[in-house]
């Protein structure tokens, strides 16, 4: 059991220089510019099928505006009368024949209604695309942060592992010089051990992380980041009544009034297809008899008896009433999502500045006094095992508030990120 024992602390000791040999290399290896946020949004931009999707989405509108303008095609007409009859009609020698053709005349406004629909649905397309962009500048910002939150755990979690290293070499003078019983070097031993296998498990999940961005905008897995990032919080602010939130102008509220004015487009369209089209051609006709040609003029008119539009009018400005409805409840909800992200943000900036300031330094300070003082045999290694995972959870919990912060800022500016103006 004994040897066994040993065994494995031989092989924890030796990943333990492992790991800093590997550290030492990494900080010796010359620095890789940084890929910035910035950088990652870009790069996500050309790698990202969501936008491939509402790109085309625009070219089909871009598409149906053209069609929509187009006019109706005339229709050829050929037509022979008096033939395979009776009496004078048997046979072709009476036969009338009469070749022409008719075009439809679009009364009331059909076609500029059309064009207004293809026109409100080419806007709603683009404002699609730019909704799209935000969604991905959004994501790519979350998985951009988880992964620099990755990276600044795996840093806590070696320093974690560096300082059980120490405590176990303190350990083991105690022990030598007979100020500690062999107790202590097992319990520095397995705190070792346990900080070696976090140091692991913390890799693991920043490897994952780095694998998720790395998919999301295409580049290396093994890419700088900017690890900095996480520390830039806003000044402090006064607190007072908060401010109300500002939905005019957001991507939100912008597609609820493109679809508010394809039905009102829609309206138009039913409204102008109550009034009849009118066929109207020239033709010629030829009587085999005389072998003479006459000129013939088709006019032609429906009459609106079964069906006079008043249904397809009615269904139009019931959907327009939808939408209308549905733009209230938008507004509600965008602005409940605001006032919330707002509160959040604000609540994670305090907490990740007390976290990263004030409780970091009393923990810091706490550890470092523990460590003297176990070295001197004026504190117990019960007090410092607690100091050091003190240190360590509110090194963690200040990287999650940080992180907590960036992923609210973030969602606030993709609830309140404008729409594009109309011709940009």
């Amino acid at each position: 059991m004994q040897k066994l024992l040993a065994a494995f602390l031989a092989a924890a000791s030796c990943a333990s220089v492992a790991q800093a040999q590997q550290g030492r290399m990494e900080a010796e290896s010359p620095a890789a510019p940084a890929r910035s946020l910035e950088d990652a949004i870009a790069a996500a931009g050309g790698a990202a099928p969501a936008l491939d999707v509402v790109r085309s989405g625009i070219d089909a509108a871009d598409a149906n505006r053209i069609v929509a303008g187009l006019r109706p095609n005339p229709v050829a007409q050929a037509q022979v009368e008096n033939i395979a009859g009776t009496g004078p009609y048997r046979g072709v020698e009476s036969a009338e024949t009469t070749v022409g053709f008719t075009q439809t005349l679009e009364l009331g406004g059909k076609r500029q209604a059309r064009i207004g629909v293809a026109d409100a649905q080419l806007l709603r397309a683009q404002l699609q695309a730019a909704i799209t962009a935000a969604d991905v500048r959004w994501q790519v910002t979350v998985l951009y942060i988880a992964a620099v939150a990755a990276d600044r755990k795996v840093e806590t979690a070696r320093d974690q592992a560096r300082l059980a290293q120490e405590g176990l070499r303190a350990a083991n003078v105690r022990l030598q010089a007979g100020r500690a019983s062999p107790l202590e070097q097992q319990r520095a031993e397995v705190a070792k051990v346990a900080a070696l296998a976090n140091v692991e498990r913390q890799e693991r999940l920043a490897l994952a992380a780095r694998s998720n961005l790395s998919r999301r905008v295409g580049g290396p897995n093994d890419a700088m980041l900017d690890r900095t990032m996480l520390d830039r919080l806003p000044a402090m602010a006064s607190y007072g009544p908060q401010r109300p939130a500002m939905i005019d102008g957001t991507l939100a509220m912008a597609a609820a009034d493109a679809d508010l004015a394809i039905t009102d487009a829609g309206i138009r369209v039913a409204q102008a297809n109550r009034i009849p089209n009118l066929d109207v051609g020239p033709s010629l006709r030829r009587l085999s008899a005389t072998n003479d040609v006459a000129a013939v003029f088709t006019v032609s008119l429906p009459i609106p008896l079964f069906n006079n539009g008043r249904a397809a009018v009615a269904q139009a400005r019931a959907q327009r009433t939808q939408a209308e409805a549905q733009r209230k409840m938008t507004a509600l909800d965008v602005e409940q999502a605001i006032t919330d992200a707002q509160a959040e943000a604000e609540n994670a900036a305090i907490t990740a500045r007390m976290a990263s300031g004030p409780a970091l330094a009393a923990a810091q300070e706490a550890a470092r006094i523990a460590r003297i003082g176990y070295r001197e045999g004026k504190f117990g290694q019960i007090d410092l095992l607690d100091a050091e995972r003190t240190l360590a959870d509110t090194r963690i919990a200040a990287i999650d508030a940080l992180a907590a912060y960036h992923n609210a800022r973030a969602q606030l500016e993709r609830l309140t990120a404008p729409a594009p103006q109309r011709g940009n």
